[in-house]
């Protein structure tokens, strides 16, 4: 006698479970949404009442991201009463929570072909590479707009350095320098108030970047603080001729250490802190 083998495809099972459930939860939250919007409202579409308060203006179409997969939402519109859901707030928190995992993801050096394999393995909706090119193109506009503020406080203070830090650019790992100005305020309270990449340590690049800080309005500055580099050191008398300049005590540190036996160290430090 022959037995008869069944075989299931799990990967079709699978995948038509799934849809099931997407369905059912697309079908429930837009049943949800009609409800609300009778609520609010006080009549159903097409109740015609002295109590109704409102009346129905079409909808509009709303995707959302659920644990069961992208579904699409019907969302009812009133002429007049706003409709707000916790169904709404709650895809606003989530699109914005997306956002910035994909951002995040992006700056971290993460693949646009390994994100929009993550999308896929943890929402069950692949983010295509022109979306992540938008998320993109929306952040830098906003570095721009931060990094070109107005600069409209009194900054007596102001720390210079030029950094390097580690750029993950097509799969390969570069180093960028930045200049970066760090003020505190009148109140005493720190702020970052510009940044400039790749530019070099030199006084072009100096002068640049000091000439950019005064345009936003950069004023009240009496003292500069930074390494000793001599663009540096020329560039503030050249832009801010009645401001100091001090040299940073933890680069003359270095500078010192550099040069120095470890074993004269310890020693070093005792003399230097007695005499500051």
């Amino acid at each position: 006698m022959s037995e008869n083998i069944i075989h299931l495809n799990e990967e079709a099972i699978k995948g038509q479970l799934s849809q099931l459930v997407r369905g059912t939860v697309e079908e429930t939250l837009n049943k949800l949404l009609e409800e609300e919007a009778d609520r609010i409202a006080n009549a159903g579409r097409y109740e015609r009442s002295e109590e109704r308060k409102d009346t129905r203006a079409g909808y509009y179409k709303r995707k959302l991201l659920t644990k069961a997969g992208e579904v699409n939402l019907k969302v009812p519109r009133l002429r007049h009463l706003p409709l707000e859901t916790a169904i709404i707030e709650r895809y606003k928190r989530r699109e914005s929570s997306i956002e910035e995992a994909l951002i995040e993801m992006y700056l971290a050096g993460v693949s646009v072909r390994r994100i929009e394999d993550i999308t896929e393995a943890l929402w069950g909706t692949r983010v295509s590479a022109g979306t992540v090119s938008n998320l993109n193109k929306k952040v830098y506009g906003h570095i721009e707009t931060w990094r070109n503020r107005p600069l409209k406080d009194n900054y007596p203070y102001v720390y210079l350095d030029g950094i390097y830090l580690k750029r993950n650019w097509g799969g390969e790992v570069d180093n960028v320098s930045v200049l970066v100005a760090l003020a505190v305020d009148s109140e005493g309270f720190r702020d970052i108030i510009g940044a400039c990449e790749g530019a070099k340590e030199d006084k072009e690049s100096w002068l640049s970047f000091l000439r950019s800080l005064k345009e936003r309005g950069l004023k009240g500055t009496q003292l500069f603080i930074g390494d000793k580099c001599l663009g540096l050191i020329e560039s503030i008398a050249e832009v801010f001729p009645g401001a100091y300049f001090q040299r940073c005590v933890v680069h003359f540190y270095r500078n010192v250490f550099s040069v120095t036996p470890h074993s004269k160290r310890v020693y070093f430090s005792i003399i230097t802190c007695h005499v500051l």
